[in-house]
């Protein structure tokens, strides 16, 4: 299998979930940001792999440009797997927690973005959970990253546990 992981981060947290779920995948993988990221790798690989952290319930500008510009069913076949990093909503204040139930989280939206470029949704869309803004993230996050792509890994062998 050849895996290609997109990601963006701020302060370092997405990009170490990245490598972590890079690491916890088996076969050919590439992890890069979104400004190293080539388009047309795109057509080499088996798994692509969205990551970005929660920008107002929102993926960064620069990851949502780089989706929204690649041709229409330029994913046609490629199994995909979006995540983001993000506030654990029970450790915020009451107008946090109101904010963020109603502008949500950006890997639902990745999904659904790679979704219409023709990609394969393998798995639901995950979150990671950094502790403040700037992060750490959450003791135990870089391990359930890599058991994350594990099970990617076993998704994109057995093609039946593909998600609709």
């Amino acid at each position: 299998m050849k895996a290609y992981i997109i990601y963006d981060s701020m302060y370092g947290n997405t990009q170490k979930i990245a490598q972590a779920i890079g690491e916890g995948l088996t076969g050919e993988v590439t992890v890069v940001s979104v400004g190293e990221a080539n388009p047309s790798e795109l057509k080499t690989c088996d798994l692509l792999i969205v990551g970005s952290p929660v920008h107002g319930g929102r993926a960064t500008p620069a990851l949502d440009t780089f989706i929204k510009q690649l041709p229409a069913n330029s994913l046609e076949g490629i199994s995909v797997a979006a995540f983001d990093t993000r506030f654990e909503p029970e450790e915020q204040g009451v107008g946090l927690r109101i904010l963020m139930s109603v502008i949500r989280y950006a890997a639902p939206r990745l999904a659904k973005a790679l979704e219409k470029k023709g990609g394969i949704l393998v798995a639901e869309p995950e979150g990671f959970i950094v502790e403040n803004k700037e992060g750490p993230l959450k003791q135990g996050e870089l391990e359930r990253a890599s058991k994350w792509a594990q099970q990617l890994s076993l998704a994109k062998e057995v093609p039946s546990t593909t998600v609709s």
